[in-house]
């Protein structure tokens, strides 16, 4: 990484929030002249101080164009499934895991659903890695089977044995954790100090006060989980329930309201990468641009064409946990030469230009999108993505508002209607003929030309494995040769399916503004909305 990139990286990185760019600056509407935040006033909310900035784990990805499989090298032989169509794209800035998911990541998911549900082995045990993937016919892989997941030896080490369909309720899982973390250290919510009898603790809740149910944000936010803290939003609305009940209250004893969306808050959720985010983070060309010139292509997440490490101190280190022939795994004793005979520590070797580390080799990653061959060459050039499925949330009483929930407490989803918004009258018939609705769903839910649009047979004419459910994985693993550590490189496995050799990280897309840090560019400068007075018109 270039020195003004890396300064500028470190900058963006320890300010941890940005304050992002508002025209309200004055707490007044530059459109009628009205006051905003003021009960006196209609109560209309607006957060002219809101600062973004990652949730925990996070790494900063300042979104850009590059050549979606433009790293790819052309081998003799090789099929033409294996690296995407070179084919220009922009992706947008978002954000993503510093390291793979670890077992001791893992493991305090599973430690939450023991504690949280106790009797529900069932719960448990689906989400259990499966630890036999480490079983080969001729292999004495028994310990690894026993010892793996748990044992403190391998706690920084990735989790493998978990299956896509695993990773997205892990996703899910995360999101609603970091958010109730969030609302309970802010006050927002009841402390975790005062939900555990005054113990000073910040374990994670497992059952809200009042309710059979753990935090979940979507239910949350929609009004269904009822729970002020000592710093709770005050209710600005003069309209609401609690400042019409004719006791409402000043100061310190005036109405409170649910944290909403519109405060800037709750994070958005943790989810898989797609396949362009994966690839776009993997190359990390932000360390070899400057002025939008790219002075340097890379084919690994560092730069050269060489597996080991050119720099004086570390000369002939290798760079990333492979095979490096087809019996070599880690090298002659006394001088191994990737220090890892299966995986290694989540925060081995060196991180690339984002700040990521193992973005090649140690385990390939899953990523959201669907497989297929020839996907980017129909994709959008903006965020492509293969894997739409649109899906809203349940409605269990369509007068209040009120969201359907499992016995988690997490709200069900079921497939869109449509692709855009109803009208009121079709709303109510909808929630009056749930029959006749039921009928229509899935007719336009998969929008990326799953069906009869497809070729789904393109691979192997017309039998293959490829289906709705084959899922993409990237990056290379400890059982792979250096082929694959291309960040175009792309294989698929069913979602369902896990393997000895395949992790994941997580990532979070970023609102607002693209660019990451202002600083040391040169700015257009804005001026302020001219000043209205309606006292004086």
């Amino acid at each position: 990484m270039k020195t003004s990139h890396l300064l500028l990286y470190i900058l963006s990185v320890s300010t941890t929030a940005i304050i992002s760019c508002n025209s309200s600056k004055n707490n007044t509407s530059d459109k009628t002249g009205m006051a905003y935040n003021q009960k006196t006033n209609g109560g209309f909310e607006v957060n002219t101080r809101f600062r973004r900035g990652p949730g925990p784990g996070l790494m900063e990805i300042e979104g850009g164009v590059f050549v979606m499989g433009g790293s790819a090298i052309n081998v003799p032989g090789q099929e033409l499934g294996n690296y995407n169509h070179k084919r220009e794209t922009t992706v947008s800035s978002f954000y993503m895991d510093e390291t793979e998911v670890s077992n001791t990541n893992w493991l305090e998911y599973l430690n939450w659903i023991r504690n949280t549900y106790p009797g529900d082995q069932e719960y448990y045990y689906n989400e259990l890695p499966d630890t036999l993937v480490w079983r080969q016919p001729l292999s004495y892989n028994e310990p690894y089977v026993d010892n793996y997941l748990r044992h403190p030896a391998y706690q920084d080490y990735p989790v493998v044995g978990v299956t896509w369909e695993q990773a997205q309720r892990y996703c899910a899982w995360r999101t609603d954790r970091v958010n109730e973390l969030l609302l309970r250290e802010q006050g927002f919510m009841t402390s975790f100090k005062d939900l555990n009898g005054g113990a000073n603790s910040n374990t994670t809740a497992p059952v809200n006060p009042g309710a059979k149910e753990p935090f979940n944000t979507d239910l949350y936010l929609n009004g269904q989980i009822d729970d002020r803290g000592k710093r709770a939003k005050k209710d600005l609305n003069p309209g609401s329930a609690a400042n019409t009940a004719g006791n409402a209250g000043t100061g310190k004893d005036a109405p409170t309201r649910n944290v909403r969306l519109e405060d800037g808050v709750i994070k958005q959720p943790y989810r898989l990468p797609t396949e362009a985010e994966w690839e776009y983070a993997a190359l990390g060309l932000i360390g070899n641009t400057q002025y939008e010139n790219i002075g340097e292509n890379k084919i690994y997440p560092w730069n050269g064409l060489g597996l080991s490490s050119a720099k004086k101190k570390t000369r002939g280190l290798i760079l990333a946990n492979f095979k490096r022939t087809k019996g070599d795994y880690m090298g002659v004793g006394g001088s191994l030469n990737d220090k890892g005979g299966v995986t290694v520590s989540v925060r081995s070797y060196t991180p690339n230009d984002f700040g990521l580390y193992n973005m090649a080799g140690n385990v390939s990653e899953w990523v959201a999108d669907v497989y297929r061959t020839g996907t980017f060459e129909a994709a959008d050039a903006f965020n492509p993505y293969r894997g739409n499925y649109y899906l809203d949330k349940k409605m269990l009483d369509p007068t209040s508002g009120k969201l359907d929930k499992d016995k988690y407490g997490r709200p069900i989803l079921q497939a869109a209607i449509g692709g855009k918004k109803q009208t009121w009258a079709q709303k109510q018939a909808a929630a009056n003929a749930p029959a006749v609705v039921d009928s229509l769903r899935g007719n336009t839910s998969y929008a990326d030309q799953r069906g009869y649009r497809d070729r789904e047979n393109e691979l192997y004419g017309e039998i293959t494995l490829v289906n709705n459910k084959s899922r993409v994985y990237k990056g290379g693993s400890w059982q792979d040769q250096a082929l694959w550590l291309n960040p175009a490189m792309r294989r698929f496995m069913q979602q369902d399916e896990s393997t000895a050799d395949i992790g994941f990280r997580c990532a979070m897309t970023m609102l607002g503004a693209p660019e990451i840090s202002t600083a040391g560019k040169t700015e257009f400068k804005q001026r302020s909305s001219p000043k209205f007075n309606p006292k004086r018109m």
